[in-house]
């Protein structure tokens, strides 16, 4: 049992009934409302996935900015810690170099200084020696003289020794103070050697002439009055040379020989020197040669190959004033007769490459069809569906999803070039 209301608050119910243009229109906004939910729903998700793909690309970009930097900071600390190892070496190096040198200079500074110590040892041993032998032949020669001249009615003569002996005594004296004061020495030693002459002169006389000295006294009383004054004066010469810088005998003869050893490979160094220039001469001789050998085989073989082109050369290098017809003068002249710019390449040639070029560029850029093809290899298949399958799509009520660019692969060129040609084609059969 049912009850129907036909009257509320004392005014009758109106009777219900249906709308189906407010039906439809509450399903198209219904329908909108999804599709702009939708949409923005799309919208907000690729904003998402290109944010984060921003992000993505922005953190590799970051982490190859990153790598790069720290390859950069590798590559700079190696470097830094190869120039650290160079240093280091170079410092090894100059340490070495710096202890060899002192040791070198040591080494040298002990042979200096054992050089100088045997010097002094030997120039002490020869004064000495000198001053003793003159002694020597002084205590010798002197008491022959003094019998020589002892007379006991003239006692004073007695003093006559003393005058022969102390004459070359003083003299020699005088020398030495002649190379001390850089003075010219010649007359002491001529002094010397007068006096000691005098007083040998004497020994030996008196020894012959008189019984109670003897000849053995007279004559050993003149090599003393002789050799003390000699070896004095020999070791004063040796001393004024030093003073002087007068190399002696064995440097004279050490520089004769490194003179000789200097002019002998100076001597050698021209030889090889002109030997050298008289090869580089022959050489460039040859070269030469060579070079006109060759200037002349490629001048015949122009001349009979290209007689036209020839006879312009020839022009160009005679209104020039060339000796030979030279590379730009053959390749100016090849394009004056036959208009290419490439020496050898004529009309013909020039044609022929060309066309060949053409077949290659029209071969190359001819679509492939048949079996092989792939013009179509990226579109869907183009079979159509059974009338009676159902909607692959979704339920959204029948309106088809919203398309964006990018969505599909582009149509690649070759799938372009070959519409264009069944385009074409197809005109060409309806005209």
């Amino acid at each position: 049992m049912s009850t129907a209301i036909d009257r509320i608050n004392g005014h009758a119910v109106a009777e219900s009934r249906f709308d189906p243009v407010a039906l439809a229109e509450a399903d198209a906004i219904r329908t909108r409302s999804e599709t702009e939910a939708k949409a923005r729903l799309i919208e907000a998700e690729g904003k998402a996935k290109a944010e984060q793909i921003l992000a993505v690309e922005e953190a590799e970009k970051q982490r190859l900015v990153n790598e790069r930097a720290r390859m950069k900071g590798e590559k700079e600390q190696a470097a830094h810690n190869t120039y650290l190892a160079e240093q280091a070496e170079k410092e090894a190096r100059a340490k070495a170099a710096r202890e060899k040198a002192d040791a070198e200079a040591a080494d040298q500074a002990a042979e200096e200084a054992a050089r100088l110590a045997e010097q002094q040892r030997s120039e002490k041993l020869w004064k000495w020696g000198a001053y003793g032998i003159y002694a020597v032949g002084l205590v010798i020669a002197a008491p022959v003289q003094f019998l020589a001249f002892w007379d006991e009615k003239r006692p004073f003569m007695v003093a006559a020794p003393a005058l022969l002996e102390g004459l070359a005594l003083v003299l020699a004296c005088g020398a030495a103070w002649a190379v001390a004061h850089r003075r010219d020495v010649l007359p002491y030693r001529i002094g010397i050697m007068l006096g000691a002459a005098v007083a040998a002169t004497i020994n030996l006389w008196h020894g012959i002439t008189d019984p109670a000295i003897g000849l053995n006294a007279g004559l050993i009383g003149a090599l003393a009055s002789l050799g003390g004054p000699i070896v004095l004066m020999a070791y004063e010469h040796g001393k004024a040379q030093k003073a002087d810088g007068i190399p002696s005998s064995r440097e004279r003869r050490a520089a004769r020989r490194a003179k000789a050893k200097e002019d002998s490979a100076r001597a050698k160094a021209k030889a090889e020197k002109h030997a050298a220039e008289a090869s580089a001469a022959a050489d460039k001789k040859a070269a030469q040669e060579r070079a006109d050998e060759e200037q002349k085989r490629r001048d015949e073989d122009r001349r009979q190959a290209h007689p036209e082109v020839w006879a312009v050369a020839d022009a160009l290098r005679s209104a020039r004033g060339s000796q030979y017809v030279t590379e730009n003068i053959w390749g100016e002249a090849w394009l004056r007769v036959t208009g290419c710019k490439t020496v050898g390449i004529t009309l013909d040639i020039e044609t022929a490459s060309r066309v060949q070029q053409a077949r290659v560029k029209a071969l190359t850029e001819m679509p492939i069809e048949g079996p092989l093809s792939l013009v179509n290899s990226h579109r869907p298949s183009s079979a159509k569906k059974d009338p009676d399958a159902p909607d692959g799509r979704r339920n959204n009520g029948g309106t088809p999803p919203l398309r964006r660019s990018g969505d599909s692969p582009a149509v690649s060129p070759i799938a372009r070039t070959q519409a264009r040609l069944e385009r074409t084609a197809e005109k060409t059969q309806g005209a």
